[in-house]
């Protein structure tokens, strides 16, 4: 069962890229799903917004699916709630 920031994740992408949400799981690859880098780049800025964080732009290249695209916003998250800097 997914946490709620997976779940939160999860529903951005669905929603920017118009997927079913059954469609989009936490083992799925952006290639699997067809995202490509400028659909990324619309995730990336929603999931910005969403949790009010900086992801950097050499972490999200690196990005290639959702599992660790919510591995990196949670260290992001974390980062900010104890004040310290952290990488996605």
């Amino acid at each position: 069962m997914p946490d709620d920031l997976t779940d939160r994740v999860i529903g951005i992408i669905a929603e920017t890229q118009h997927l079913d949400r059954e469609k989009v799981t936490i083992d799925s690859s952006f290639a699997d799903l067809n995202i490509d880098s400028l659909d990324g780049m619309q995730i990336l800025f929603a999931l910005e917004n969403e949790f009010d964080i900086n992801i950097p732009d050499e972490a999200a290249r690196e990005i290639r699916g959702v599992r660790q695209m919510v591995d990196g916003i949670r260290q992001l998250v974390e980062a900010k709630q104890t004040g310290s800097p952290a990488s996605a």
